[in-house]
């Protein structure tokens, strides 16, 4: 007989895990570079598979321009997962996931995401969970390739993992 963990912690696919790794790949990230200014003006590499591209002209304008604004959106990313939207309600700033939220509605509106406003919510649960799960997987990635390059940069090489 199979017995299932009741502890959603340790199921290593289980979104309270995704949301951990971001975190702590974002916190290691933040730990590993000191002085973020010295991203400013590095281009962004993208890993696609094995090739690593560099970004010269980004496809639509809300697109990262440098490693610097990257550096930001991850951490901007990471606070409003911590904090949720009130905080920056509060302070009067627009967040990304703020802005994400409301280009959803906005689509709810105009019918562009699947199901009717109120039906099918399991649907509509399901095709978020997968979009967080997706988001949250590449955005970890980011941060541990964003904390490789600059060790790299810097000359610490020696200490990726």
């Amino acid at each position: 007989m199979m017995q299932i963990s009741s502890d959603p912690a340790s199921n290593k696919n289980s979104l309270l895990n995704v949301m951990h790794r971001f975190i702590a790949a974002t916190n290691n990230m933040d730990e590993t570079i000191m002085v973020p200014s010295l991203l400013r003006d590095v281009p962004l590499e993208v890993q696609e598979s094995q090739q690593v591209v560099v970004v010269d002209e980004p496809p639509y304008p809300n697109k990262q321009k440098d490693m610097y604004e990257h550096y930001l959106l991850l951490k901007s990313i990471k606070n409003d997962m911590e904090w949720g939207l009130l905080k920056r309600e509060m302070s009067g700033g627009a967040s990304f996931l703020e802005m994400a939220v409301k280009q959803e509605e906005q689509q709810l509106i105009i019918g562009e995401l699947p199901g009717e406003e109120g039906s099918d919510l399991e649907g509509q649960f399901h095709y978020h969970l997968r979009g967080l799960f997706g988001v949250l997987s590449k955005l970890t990635v980011q941060a541990d390739h964003l904390t490789n390059r600059y060790k790299r940069e810097i000359g610490g090489g020696n200490f990726m993992r």
